[in-house]
């Protein structure tokens, strides 16, 4: 601080958000993935419970909404460790 900053109360520094508007984009992104995963695992269900559906195994639900859920999840931890105010060179 410097000794004007310093005698003059009044002069108190801006506050600033932690996130900027690039960190809330990388969330919004992130969060349409786990969205995604989840609707994509959704269903496979039978409306009779004495028969057994076989749908409930395929790649879909075992495979590709899982693996949206876990890169929506690595894209929210990137959006929240993301330095806005990191100069790009």
């Amino acid at each position: 601080m410097s000794k004007k900053q310093k005698n003059n109360p009044a002069a108190k520094p801006k506050p600033e958000f932690i996130f900027q508007k690039r960190n809330y984009l990388f969330m919004f992104i992130g969060l349409a993935c786990i969205a995604l995963g989840f609707i994509l695992m959704s269903g496979g269900g039978g409306d009779d419970p004495n028969v057994f559906n076989e749908e409930i195994y395929n790649f879909r639900r075992i495979r590709l909404a899982p693996t949206l859920v876990l890169i929506g999840l690595g894209i929210e931890i990137y959006a929240i460790l993301l330095n806005p105010h990191k100069k790009k060179k």
